[in-house]
């Protein structure tokens, strides 16, 4: 017989813990399991994908109904009653024509039997290639690395007013119960060294599902709490132009107005995970885009529905003074078990939305280590837990995942500007990720003639969003900068 090569040994090793690990679902040759066992594999030779198009929503309400949706009082307080909501039905379409363009890239060709494209980046090589795939790689990455900061802001937050509500109603108003953010930046930062060892999406399921049901719980309370204020105010504040000239100068205005929208984009951000998503669907039929395009519009039109009751009621009950966190309006007192019980919702969503939006960027840098050191032991090895023998753990993605944490929660206990890095966030990820390469992958990808009237419509709708980003992105540097005045490091 002849001998095996151990390097050949290695790289066969590599591609098994890559598999298994680090490209989900786990990629397995039909020949390697026998015929017996080809039912259980996937066209492409993996396990069988058991995602619903409920699954995929779950993901989607997970990632998309976040803290964002806290802001949205405050953003629409900046545009007023015209063009806040305006707004905010402008994105949720653009949303769901963008998502359902890029719905159609995950399969190369026939929807039912085309080649995959596991995730944002295989689409954009698979129809666009060149140095366009490395700028997509760099703006989806850094956005995800964004979005951990944010969530790990905003959960901060909430663990802090929890912790505020408390000192109240224990030693009364006159306490100033002032507290520092940083301890439950650390708390949370933990939780996520631990969470964050689920190896893929097809395992944090369970946690997507708990995640969303805790974001219905706290849009509903602070729903709730808004139509009582309203009630309690005699009528409801606000005016069609948003907050007057005068509370803030015409410099402001248009500074806040534009932050105003990167804060709606980024409530509606997911497509930098849509593809990732989509891998987790059921072969056909029905095809993984259908079932895709239906979980999105799903998803769409209830967070859409969450998000104008939220947002106008936040508006209604506050008018100009609308807080930027629309749980932290209601102040700290009375009743504070269901403000605590909806901060508590916000955490818990945030865990799960945190590991959603973190499963591409940890998938990623594990297959490229695997590919990059395939001899590694610490690479490619496992280690049996002793107390769970039944659990076996990868010293790199342990290493790595936990090193990731700390960082994004060291930057986060540097920059705690919820509103700011929320717009922010929304500006740099909303025109490249969520409409232009959907736009410039369909067209390819369907052959759409150039300055034929489809493709003029298409590329108007890519220069439009190319224009809010940019206007989104200015103003919320604005705020960055006025922020960074007054503030002092790790004691916000």
């Amino acid at each position: 017989m002849a001998a095996v090569n151990p390097r050949d040994r290695s790289m066969a090793m590599a591609d098994n813990v890559v598999a298994t690990y680090y490209y989900p679902p786990m990629e397995v040759a039909a020949a390697e399991l026998g015929q017996t066992a080809g039912s259980k594999l996937d066209d492409d030779g993996r396990n069988k994908r058991t995602g619903t198009m409920w699954t995929a929503s779950s993901h989607i309400i997970t990632a998309v109904i976040g803290s964002g949706v806290l802001s949205l009082g405050w953003a629409i307080a900046q545009l007023g009653w015209v063009a806040g909501p305006a707004v905010m039905l402008l994105f949720s379409l653009v949303t769901y024509f963008t998502s359902s363009l890029l719905a159609d890239c995950y399969r190369s060709g026939d929807q039912s039997t085309g080649k995959r494209n596991y995730t944002y980046m295989d689409a954009v090589n698979a129809n666009l290639s060149g140095i366009k795939v490395q700028i997509c790689g760099v703006l989806q990455y850094a956005n995800i690395v964004g979005v951990a900061i944010g969530y790990t802001i905003a959960a901060s937050t909430s663990m802090l007013a929890i912790k505020r509500a408390n000192c109240f109603h224990g030693n009364g108003h006159a306490d100033p119960c002032k507290l520092s953010s940083v301890p439950y930046m650390i708390i949370f930062g933990v939780a996520q060294v631990f969470f964050s060892q689920i190896p893929d999406f097809d395992q944090i399921s369970w946690l997507s599902m708990l995640a969303a049901a805790m974001s219905f719980t706290y849009s509903s309370i602070g729903l709730g709490l808004g139509i009582v204020q309203v009630i309690a105010n005699g009528g409801v504040k606000g005016s069609l132009t948003g907050i007057s000239i005068g509370t803030v100068t015409p410099m402001q205005k248009v500074w806040r107005s534009t932050q105003a929208f990167g804060d709606i984009a980024f409530a509606y951000s997911y497509s930098l995970i849509l593809i990732e998503i989509q891998d987790t669907i059921r072969a056909p039929p029905p095809s993984e885009s259908t079932v895709m395009k239906r979980a999105t519009m799903v998803s769409v039109a209830v967070t859409t529905v969450f998000y104008m009751l939220c947002g106008c009621m936040g508006y209604a009950a506050f008018g100009d003074a609308a807080p930027g966190n629309l749980l932290t309006g209601f102040g700290f007192y009375e009743p504070f078990w269901l403000l605590d019980v909806a901060n508590a919702a916000i955490v818990v969503h945030l865990v799960g939305a945190y590991q959603v939006y973190c499963q591409p960027l940890f998938a990623f840098v594990e297959k490229w280590a695997a590919k990059r050191w395939p001899e590694s032991t610490f690479v490619t090895g496992e280690v049996e837990v002793p107390l769970f023998r039944t659990y076996k753990v990868n010293m790199f993605r342990a290493t790595w995942r936990t090193a990731f944490v700390v960082a994004t929660t060291v930057v986060s206990m540097m920059l705690p500007f919820f509103n700011d890095v929320v717009g922010f966030l929304g500006a740099l990820g909303f025109w490249p990720l969520t409409v232009y390469f959907p736009v410039e992958m369909y067209v390819v990808q369907k052959k759409v003639p150039k300055w034929s009237t489809q493709w003029v419509c298409l590329q108007m709708l890519s220069l439009g969003c190319l224009a809010i980003s940019l206007a989104a992105a200015a103003g919320s540097i604005a705020g960055i900068k006025s922020d960074l005045k007054v503030y002092h490091p790790f004691k916000s």
